[in-house]
C-alpha cells in the first residue's frame, strides 16, 4: 500500500509539473501571437493614414493648382483688357465711315487747294468721343489717348505721319449698331461739316455698317510718370 501511495503521489506530483510545464511552454507564444495582430493592426492603420495624407495633399495641389491656373487666366484677361484699352490690338465691330475729300466748288476766290486744319481735325475726334466711339482711325493710323494732332511744316500730322493726299478716311468704331445710329445722328447736325467746308473740304458719312475693322495702334507709348519697382523686379 505504501507503495502504491508512493507512486500514486509520484504520478500526481510528475503529472502536475508536466502540465505546469506545457502551460508555461505554451502562454509565450499566444502573448507572440497577440502582439504580431496587434503590430499587423497598428501597420494597416499607419497605412491607410498614410494613404489619406496623400490624398489630401493630391487634392491640395490640385487646389493650388487651379488657383494660380486662375489668376493667370485673370492677369491675361486684366493684360487683353489693357490692351484693347491702350489700342494695341485690331478690332472689328458695327460703326461709320468718315471721308474727307477736297470741294469741287470755289469757296471764295484766292482759295483753291483744301486745307487740312489740325484744330478742327482735333475737334471732330473730341466730338467723336463725345458722341460715344469706342475706337477710331484716321487714315489707318489709329488714335490713342497719347496721339498728338498737329501742324508740322504746313502739314496735319497724327504722330508724326503726315496727312497729304485726299481722300481721308476716317474709321469710327461703336459699341454695338444703335450707338453706331447714335453717332450718325449727332454728326448729321453737327457743325463739324461747316468747319472742314471753309476750308475747302467735303465730310461724307456713311450709314452706319455692321462691321468695320480698325487696324491696332503701331507706334510707341511714351510713359512720363511711372517708375521700374525694385520690389516688383525682385519677385
Amino acid at each position: 500500500r505504501k507503495t502504491i501511495f508512493s507512486l500514486t503521489l509520484i504520478s500526481a506530483l510528475f503529472g502536475f509539473m508536466l502540465v505546469l510545464q506545457i502551460k508555461t511552454t505554451q502562454q509565450p507564444e499566444i502573448t507572440e501571437t497577440r502582439d504580431v495582430w496587434k503590430l499587423r493592426e497598428n501597420v494597416l492603420a499607419a497605412r491607410e493614414m498614410e494613404a489619406n495624407l496623400l490624398s489630401e495633399i493630391r487634392k491640395a495641389e490640385e487646389t493650388i493648382a487651379r488657383y494660380e491656373q486662375e489668376r493667370l487666366q485673370a492677369l491675361m484677361d486684366t493684360l487683353e483688357d489693357l490692351k484693347v484699352e491702350a489700342g494695341f490690338t485690331e478690332l472689328t465691330g458695327p460703326g461709320l465711315i468718315i471721308t474727307l475729300e477736297p470741294a469741287t466748288e470755289e469757296i471764295y476766290p484766292g482759295l483753291s487747294n483744301p486745307y487740312l486744319s489740325a484744330t478742327i481735325l482735333r475737334k471732330m475726334v473730341n466730338e467723336l468721343n463725345i458722341y460715344g466711339a469706342r475706337a477710331i482711325s484716321i487714315a489707318d493710323k489709329r488714335i490713342v489717348q497719347t496721339t498728338v494732332i498737329r501742324e508740322i511744316q504746313g502739314a496735319t500730322r497724327i504722330d508724326g505721319y503726315p496727312l497729304r493726299n485726299f481722300p481721308i478716311e476716317i474709321k469710327v468704331l461703336a459699341s454695338s449698331l444703335q450707338e453706331a445710329q447714335k453717332l450718325y445722328n449727332n454728326l448729321q447736325v453737327s457743325s463739324i461739316r461747316d468747319d472742314f467746308f471753309v476750308d475747302r473740304i467735303v465730310v461724307k458719312i456713311t450709314e452706319p455698317q455692321k462691321e468695320i475693322t480698325i487696324p491696332p495702334y503701331d507706334g510707341p507709348i511714351a510713359i512720363e510718370i511711372m517708375e521700374s519697382s525694385e520690389e516688383g523686379a525682385e519677385e
